[in-house]
């Protein structure tokens, strides 16, 4: 994948730290043979130069910095992050070691690194996936992980709401929001697709809540909202999704995540105390 010129520009100095020291470990982790992108909130401001601004006012900071990879690096995963001075979260990579690592910066900041897939709520497979864009991964697989989200909390809702106004929803993976990839992926999984049509219409209902979106970019959203679920509900289900859809909500059609791989965050935070001061 071509790289693509970083547009760093209206950045607050917060989200700036975040961003360029995600940057570093994608390109230290390019030098060193391993393909790194980075995901969530700081991927879509990332894409989003134009509207970024937007998250000031609507008070969406950032926490930590999350990362997808693939299996074929594990090997080189942990040398590698202790190499850049990060403290592993040794009890989650025990445990979760060929699908999750977790890692502390210096800064006292979680850095998540998933493996091939994301399997929160639902589960988003990234084979092929990665090669697609460059630092972060594609806006379909962004927008995705987003509504894959069972109970979908304010900061996502920002977070879409910013990448659908900078972006258009059409057939392509650069730069647009690929709506045929995100129709075919919910076409043979009820479970994904009722949680995600339900998410982009809840989205949809939580516009007026903004005075700082406008009109027009209201209906833009609204536009591009019915694009994608029209595009989801015109592509043909696969028998697996009709035997799923005829249950329903009767029975539970996620998983539940919570904080269930995050345990000993507050001793690993005291362990980054005395290692600091030990240092």
């Amino acid at each position: 994948m071509e790289k693509k010129l970083i547009d760093l520009e209206g950045l607050d100095e917060d989200s700036l730290s975040f961003i360029n020291d995600a940057l570093k470990v994608i390109e230290l982790a390019n030098e060193n043979g391993i393909i790194l992108r980075i995901m969530g909130a700081i991927a879509i401001r990332l894409h989003s130069p134009k509207f970024r601004h937007l998250y000031k006012s609507m008070e969406r900071p950032l926490t930590d910095i999350d990362f997808m990879t693939y299996s074929k690096s594990l090997h080189l995963l942990k040398k590698f992050f202790l190499g850049l001075g990060f403290i592993p979260n040794e009890s989650i990579i025990r445990t979760y070691w060929d699908k999750r690592h977790i890692y502390y910066d210096k800064k006292g900041r979680t850095i998540d690194v998933f493996i091939d897939k994301l399997e929160m709520c639902h589960t988003i497979n990234f084979k092929g996936r990665l090669e697609l864009d460059y630092p972060t991964i594609t806006l379909s697989d962004l927008l995705l992980s987003k509504i894959q989200i069972v109970q979908i909390n304010e900061k996502d809702v920002k977070d879409v709401i910013v990448m659908l106004l900078e972006h258009d929803v059409g057939e392509s993976e650069y730069d647009v929001i690929n709506k045929s990839y995100i129709a075919r992926i919910l076409s043979d999984d009820w479970g994904f697709y009722y949680t995600a049509t339900t998410n982009l219409r809840k989205i949809r209902n939580f516009l007026d809540k903004y005075s700082i979106i406008t009109n027009e970019d209201r209906e833009d959203l609204s536009a591009k909202i019915s694009k994608l679920l029209i595009a989801i509900e015109n592509q043909p289900k696969s028998i697996r999704w009709k035997m799923r859809a005829k249950i329903g909500t009767s029975k539970k059609w996620y998983t539940d995540v919570g904080e269930v791989l995050r345990p000993g965050l507050a001793d690993m935070a005291e362990e980054w105390k005395k290692k600091i001061s030990r240092d």
